[in-house]
């Protein structure tokens, strides 16, 4: 009997343990023990650095910094003016008598406004109290409309009388209004401009005609 009982409390003994190491097994998953536990919260934190990683990547574009592309692109958008029609308000005129070629005068326009503004046509010169105004040279037509930036000069010519003296109804001016043409060439557009001549005036007579508007000085005096 006593053999009997001995053996019966080994078998449960063995039972016994048996079972905690199963439990053990199931707790630990693969049996690694602490070391399974250390992987898993390894894992768990690079999950939350990955999360913070793509929080911070899908910031807003709005708190991005303007490059230098985008800011200038805001400044030009923000800074541009229309252009305008070249007149007496936005330019100053200045006219002066030229030795060569002889009997003409030279009118220069220049730009003094902040925008661009467009000399369309011819000038429309006023000598005196005289109740018309000088015909163009036609052959001067240039290729395009004169375009002034802020600070630019264009020109045109005026032949004040016949080299051979061959002109009727001569005569000494001493004053000078010039208008401005606009686009559609309809007479004159906005204020003129009364620029100064030489005291003794000019001689003018009834041969008098003017250029087109000319970018360049040296197109406006070869005519």
């Amino acid at each position: 009997m006593s053999s009997i009982r001995t053996s019966r409390a080994r078998v449960l003994t063995a039972a016994a343990a048996g079972a905690l190491a199963v439990l053990s097994l199931t707790a630990c998953g693969d049996g690694s023990g602490a070391r399974n536990e250390g992987a898993s919260a390894k894992a768990s934190g690079s999950s939350q650095e990955d999360a913070k990683s793509a929080s911070a990547g899908s910031q807003p574009v709005a708190n991005a910094p303007l490059t230098k592309t985008s800011a200038a692109g805001i400044g030009t958008s923000r800074t541009g003016a229309k252009a305008a029609t070249c007149q007496g308000s936005n330019t100053k005129t200045v006219a002066a008598p030229l030795t060569r070629p002889v009997n003409h005068m030279l009118l220069t326009v220049t730009n003094t406004s902040r925008s661009t503004c467009y000399l369309y046509g011819y000038p429309a010169v006023r000598f005196g109290e005289a109740q018309s105004v000088p015909p163009v040279i036609e052959a001067s037509h240039p290729q395009a409309v004169v375009t002034l930036k802020p600070g630019e000069s264009g020109y045109a010519s005026v032949n004040l009388s016949a080299t051979d003296g061959s002109g009727s109804h001569g005569r000494t001016e001493k004053s000078l209004t010039v208008y401005f043409q606009g686009p559609s060439g309809n007479g004159s557009v906005g204020t003129g401009a009364r620029p100064s001549l030489p005291a003794k005036g000019v001689y003018i007579d009834d041969s008098l005609k003017v250029t087109y508007w000319q970018q360049s000085m040296d197109d406006a005096v070869i005519w």
